[in-house]
């Protein structure tokens, strides 16, 4: 007779239970995003000047068209026309997938410095509380660093907490694309650090950059640290359910589709920024090469096939990232689904050997960030296998330029 202790129904019952307390613990902090996120009354008001404006006598296109359909558009302008547009509205240009990129920084330049007027009048208003005032100094000097002539910024969106992508490297001449994306408590504030930088996208971007460079000094490279998507705020209701990640896979497709150039793009996706990742892999174009997540709650699948993916999907977990006993499943829309690091996932795993924690993925000197590096420059062979194995290489066949092994 089975032990009480042992049966398979008992163990299926208590990871239930598991994923239960965890949820209901966790929403004592959830829905809160939700409830008190603004409007994002600029880009959308933007956006509907932008329709009913017009260049030469014509009517602008849709915002909302497809990326190639806005790069022919945008193409088909004079330089002074092209200008002109990002002046009379940046929000809307700024974030526009298929503009030309070197616009893009020039739109969301002029649309920084409107938002840094709004701050700046926000710090001197005695209507405001001290704690909002205090808020809106941290703006205007995340604004402000966001406005150094040397920052390519690729999106801004000052509502609610705000979001950003910025690029490092030559976006338009990359041979190579890389895209971090992160997870929860992301927004303006959060998306540069000065303590535990690489914690943070900005951090995580820039020292990727640099070890692709090391890596490889023969390949332009270029990396996107991209927030672009409103992320849960903490361990909350948000974080447990995938709401935040579709429309978070969503706006990543139309990123990656508006991305110049036919350069392989590799995504790297941390934390619930795996679940973004996840969603959006079925309907990636193909010149994603590679999808690898560290610190993975779930990809809402149960195997790395069901992904849809022409994509390798490679995975890592450092021993002493906490998320390893988070209950990895999916249950009336709570949970993630099966662990990407499970032998029966399907995924490559790597080494995160000198990783610490659950944000230490980015850190130089890691396992885990050497090989970000070589699947961001297509050395494939250079990287080194979860178990200090070498199956995670298994099919591959060296250093692979166009992004296909």
């Amino acid at each position: 007779m089975t032990s009480f202790d042992t049966s398979p129904q008992l163990n299926v019952w208590r990871a239930l239970l598991a994923l239960a307390v965890v949820f209901v613990m966790l929403a004592t902090t959830g829905w809160t995003a939700l409830r008190h996120q603004r409007h994002p009354a600029p880009l959308q008001a933007s956006l509907a000047a932008w329709e009913d404006g017009r260049v030469a006598g014509k009517r602008l296109p849709d915002p909302q068209s497809q990326p190639t359909r806005l790069a022919r558009f945008f193409a088909s302008l004079t330089d002074a026309q092209r200008i002109r547009l990002a002046e009379r509205y940046p929000l809307a240009v700024g974030n526009m997938n298929g503009a030309p990129v070197e616009l893009r920084y020039r739109a969301n330049r002029i649309a920084l410095a409107e938002a840094r007027g709004t701050e700046l009048g926000r710090v001197r208003d005695s209507r405001l509380t001290p704690a909002g005032q205090e808020q809106a100094a941290r703006r205007l000097d995340r604004i402000e660093s966001l406005m150094r002539p040397e920052r390519r910024i690729l999106a801004f969106n000052p509502a609610g907490t705000g979001r950003v992508a910025e690029v490092f490297g030559d976006l338009r001449h990359a041979e190579r694309v890389s895209v971090v994306v992160p997870g929860v408590d992301t927004d303006l504030l959060t998306f540069q650090r000065s303590e535990r930088r690489h914690t943070a996208p900005v951090g995580m971007a820039t020292s990727l950059y640099e070890a692709q460079r090391q890596a490889d000094p023969s390949t332009r490279t270029a990396v996107v640290a991209w927030a672009d998507y409103t992320a849960p705020s903490g361990l909350g209701m948000d974080a447990a359910t995938a709401m935040r990640a579709e429309d978070g896979a969503d706006r990543l497709d139309a990123m990656v589709r508006g991305l110049p150039g036919l350069a392989p793009v590799s995504l790297f996706c941390h934390s619930y920024g795996s679940v973004v990742c996840g969603l959006a892999a079925r309907d990636l174009p193909e010149r994603v090469s590679d999808i690898a997540v560290a610190g993975s709650p779930g990809m809402r699948v149960e195997h790395a096939s069901q992904l849809r993916t022409t994509a390798r999907v490679w995975a890592m977990r450092d021993a002493d990232d906490w998320i390893r006993d988070v209950p990895h499943l999916e249950l009336g829309g709570l949970g993630h689904g099966a662990d990407p690091m499970a032998d029966g996932f399907g995924a490559r795993l790597l080494s995160a050997r000198d990783a610490k924690g659950h944000a230490g993925y980015f850190v130089p000197g890691t396992d885990s960030l050497r090989n970000f590096a070589g699947i961001g420059v297509g050395a494939y062979t250079a990287v080194s296998c979860a178990h200090r194995s070498d199956t995670c290489l298994a099919g591959l066949s060296g250093t692979t330029p166009t992004g296909r092994a």
